[in-house]
């Protein structure tokens, strides 16, 4: 809450040397897993539109920050107000229990919103996408579908993160399980797909030439072409989608300012800072920043569908299944 001194307070203060009181600022705590360039970017224009605000963040995997906030639940605080990453299970388990405030932002007119169970709880602020990454020194023809990749110039050479270190990774196994079953993923082992350990390291390779192409996040791509690697980023038709949302906490003493922030990462100035760093906005109108993107309502449009309350069910099995199949087990 903020203090407005009246003109009889502030003449008393100054005549008798009494002490001006501190004047309250709002104060905002995020928790999230986007990279340091893009929440910084963010908070210094948050802050900008609301000098008063006292903010702070802390970026980090989505795994620790979930972590932390359990080991926060069981000291009998949270202590962030908002939380900001990709593994959208985590914010149905949220819900569920009960810890996340209903807020629907007025800018939803303005934006997609890729959840047809949407209440409030959490709101996707951007829409992570995967494609197939390839370095154009050795491959020449870009491929055009999922089943490309089982062809003979991938042999041994095409790269998928491992979903126990990457929810990204995992999100898109389990979609492609679903859209293909598990004889694709036999499939591309037998052509001798390998199993890398994060996304950046998949991308990494491919644009060192130690694999020539790898399931691959958009913007950790873009950066590299940008760099100047040799490589491309296509989308076959059915597409990897995976929204980030945002939710605020239950219970927050600063809801207010929370809500707030929402609002800004769903405003234009918000989604043209989150469009610069190589991933797709939700707000309509908004472009994208690189010629290898789709368009958000392209994307939404060809995204293959996800029922997250089973995804959630069966992560454990999902993991250890392509895991055991990838190392031959």
């Amino acid at each position: 809450m903020k203090y407005r001194l009246s003109s009889a307070v502030l003449a008393a203060v100054f005549t008798t040397g009494l002490a001006l009181p501190v004047l309250a600022a709002d104060n905002l705590v995020v928790y999230t897993s986007m990279k340091e360039s893009l929440i910084g970017a963010l908070r210094d224009e948050f802050l900008k539109q609301n000098p008063d605000v006292n903010f702070d963040y802390q970026s980090a995997g989505a795994g620790k920050l979930m972590a932390k906030i359990a080991a926060e639940r069981q000291s009998g605080k949270i202590q962030t107000d908002v939380l900001w990453t990709s593994e959208v299970p985590d914010f149905y388990s949220m819900k569920n229990e009960g810890l996340l405030l209903q807020y629907k932002t007025p800018e939803l007119d303005n934006v997609i919103n890729p959840f047809d169970d949407y209440d409030g709880s959490f709101t996707a602020v951007r829409l992570g996408t995967l494609g197939i990454a390839y370095n154009t020194r050795f491959i020449k023809e870009a491929p055009k579908t999922w089943d490309d990749l089982k062809k003979p110039e991938y042999k041994k050479a095409y790269g998928i993160a491992n979903p126990a270190l990457s929810g990204t990774s995992f999100m898109s196994i389990a979609l492609m399980v679903k859209q293909f079953g598990w004889p694709y993923f036999e499939d591309l082992k037998a052509n001798g797909a390998v199993m890398g350990k994060g996304s950046g390291q998949v991308v990494d390779d491919t644009a060192s030439g130690e694999l020539v192409a790898s399931l691959a996040v958009d913007y950790i791509t873009i950066d590299k072409i940008k760099k100047g690697a040799t490589l491309n980023l296509v989308y076959p038709p059915e597409m990897l989608v995976i929204p980030s949302p945002v939710c605020i906490f239950k219970g927050t003493p600063n809801e207010a300012v929370a809500k707030k922030f929402v609002d800004f990462l769903l405003s234009e100035a918000g989604q043209k800072i989150i469009a610069s760093e190589g991933t797709l906005p939700v707000r309509k109108g908004v472009p994208v920043a690189h010629e290898t993107l789709p368009t958000p309502e392209e994307a939404a449009g060809r995204a293959i569908k996800i029922d997250y309350i089973a995804l959630m069910a069966e992560k454990e099995a999902t993991i250890k299944k392509f895991s055991d199949l990838m190392m031959g087990k």
